[in-house]
């Protein structure tokens, strides 16, 4: 149907929202394509509905290609499902919590893993209805601590979520295989740019997964990959660890006196002033930083523990929460280091902290870094104010009551699998993709008779898309200073044609024009506005991001009208001029061959 401006439901804004921190975000809102209703939450207006829909229509196609099927849970769900799985609280305050009028607990979905297992437990019981794979569409809730960026950090959004069922290990792999390649082919059809890293499970579980990131310098995920194949989501890459190094030889551990060095660089400067050592400098990377977080459980329940890297690294909270969740880390306060009298701020060492070096059971957890290996030596603080201890040895003078991948990750670190050097990057999150296995059968009690007739627990597959953060991330990656440039197979409509100046004949052809590419099934947006200047028109043309612009206009008088393309690609790739005059009289046929070859139809 032929969409007209005098009559569309959409006002654009000259001025940027207060709130807006990312391209996507200010330009959706100013467009018309979305309205804030609260904290990451917002209305979607007709013309971004066009695009959502056509981003799940893509996403529809492709899951049937894989031979998924489309069903539809409700976003309000009984608490029972989630409580047997465990996620009703370790989701913690990210789990949106209500009770209906007789004090029974409900939640809104963050997703839907236990709701498919039930009702595929529901409807099967033989070896013999598997494989399947079933998805929906739907809107999900999390309450984000900070909601940001518009659609890509929302408390309400759209997701794509699929789940496989199969009775092996070699289906769950088929089935997997099966997503990950359909996942390719949606984000390639909608032109997005795609890294596939390893990545993390967190609340959901599994014992493997991987998240499709679009590379984009205002990602909220950093991501690392090497020249010899290797990407990861920086939380899940692990640190190559040294080999261990015999004790013999090694000197005994000394204390000295190094006042005023609360920090690295400080104890590194007073270490090669007045403890020098003879063979090189003293460096950062051979002292061991030991800092106090706090992690905060699902149920509120406090723990300190100690961590201990290289002091030329930062401990990174996110890969530290990556391997604590579902607890949240915070940083220690000042109260909790003042409930622990043996932590010396600043000079904190192995001394006071875990249960094999202090011989106490309400000693706090000490977890180290990979690179400390037995025999490797260190100075760290003694856990008195001024005071160092050098030449500790790992194994030898201190342990740890585990290892933990929390220090930063830097370019130029090697891959862990021997791929070459890393290089950082920033993407944002598009799509994930789990192997759950049988955790969730198992908690629901999923289970199917084999051949031998004999019960076997059913393992799972989960396979998510954000698609209402797809939109964001195609709106991101294609605007200019002007606005919005979408790609044809996503853009609301195909072609904007504007009708400029006052003269009767130009909005007389302008409409024809319309109605022509209308007729041959081309979606176009007309703005009929009378009394609206051609240059408000030509920056709510930009500003939309139509792909073609037609503009009916003085050129009508020499029998032409000027055909624009948005993207400069698009042009390229028809063989023509970003703008050029074509004949009114074969306006209708080459704008229509324009986008039925933007389209690949």
């Amino acid at each position: 149907m032929l969409l007209r401006m005098s009559s569309l439901f959409v006002r654009t804004l000259r001025e940027d929202p207060a709130d807006a921190e990312v391209p996507s975000h200010r330009l959706l809102v100013r467009a018309g394509y979305i309205r804030r209703a609260a904290p990451g939450v917002y209305t979607w207006l007709p013309l971004g509905l066009r695009v959502l829909g056509k981003v799940e229509q893509v996403v529809r196609q492709e899951m049937a290609a894989a031979g998924a099927q489309e069903v539809h849970f409700p976003a309000l769900l009984p608490r029972e499902p989630y409580e047997a799985t465990g996620r009703w609280d370790d989701y913690g305050p990210n789990l949106f919590r209500l009770k209906d009028r007789r004090e029974a607990d409900y939640l809104l979905a963050p997703t839907h893993e236990e709701m498919f297992t039930l009702l595929v437990k529901d409807l099967y019981s033989s070896y013999k209805d598997l494989p399947v794979t079933l998805y929906q569409i739907q809107t999900k809730y999390r309450d984000e601590a900070r909601p940001r960026a518009g659609l890509l950090r929302g408390r309400e959004f759209v997701m794509k979520d699929a789940y496989s069922f199969d009775l092996d290990d070699e289906g769950l792999q088929a089935s997997y295989a099966r997503q990950r390649e359909a996942y390719q082919r949606i984000f390639s059809r909608l032109g997005l740019e795609f890294v596939i890293v390893s990545a993390t499970s967190g609340a959901m579980g599994g014992s493997h997964s991987e998240e499709f990131l679009m590379p984009t310098p205002i990602g909220e995920d950093t991501f690392v990959r090497s020249a010899g194949g290797y990407a990861a989501n920086v939380e899940a890459v692990t640190t190559p660890a040294p080999d261990a190094v015999p004790f013999d030889g090694l000197p005994e551990a000394h204390v000295e006196r190094t006042p005023g060095t609360p920090t690295i660089q400080t104890l590194v400067d007073h270490a090669n002033a007045h403890v020098p050592r003879p063979d090189r400098p003293w460096q950062a990377s051979d002292t061991l930083k030991n800092v106090v977080v706090a992690l905060v459980q699902p149920d509120g329940g406090r723990e300190l523990v100690v961590v201990g890297v290289p002091g030329d690294r930062e401990v990174d909270m996110t890969r530290l929460a990556a391997a604590m969740s579902p607890a949240e880390v915070q940083a220690a306060t000042e109260a909790d280091l003042a409930a622990r009298p043996e932590l010396v701020k600043g000079y904190i060492g192995p001394g006071v902290v875990g249960q094999a070096n202090t011989g106490r059971q309400d000693a706090l957890r000490y977890l180290l870094d990979p690179r400390v290996v037995p025999g490797t030596r260190w100075v760290t603080g003694a856990n008195v104010e001024g005071e160092h201890v050098f030449d500790l040895v790992a194994g030898r003078d201190f342990v740890g009551d585990g290892v933990v991948e929390a220090a930063e990750v830097r370019a130029g670190d090697p891959a862990p699998d021997g791929s070459g050097p890393l290089e950082l990057a920033r993407g944002i999150e598009i799509g994930h993709i789990f192997a759950l296995g049988r955790t969730y059968a198992e908690a629901l009690g999923l289970s199917v008779l084999d051949v031998n007739g004999k019960a076997r627990t059913v393992t799972m597959g989960s396979y998510g898309i954000g698609v209402s953060r797809a939109v964001a991330a195609l709106a991101e990656s294609n605007h200019d200073e002007a606005g919005l440039a979408w790609p044809a197979t996503v853009a609301p409509v195909h072609v904007h044609v504007v009708a400029t100046g006052k003269d009767p004949e130009v909005f007389a052809a302008a409409e024809e024009l319309a109605g022509g590419l209308d007729g041959r099934g081309v979606e176009v947006l007309l703005d009929d506005r009378p009394k609206v200047s051609p240059g408000v028109k030509f920056a709510d043309a930009e500003l939309l991001g139509a792909p073609v612009l037609v503009v009916v206009g003085r050129g009508l008088a020499s029998g032409v009208v000027e055909v624009r393309f948005r993207r400069p690609g698009d042009a390229a790739r028809l063989g023509v001029e970003p703008r050029r005059e074509v004949e009114v009289a074969g306006a209708v046929e080459q704008v229509a061959s324009a986008v039925a070859e933007l389209l690949g139809s």
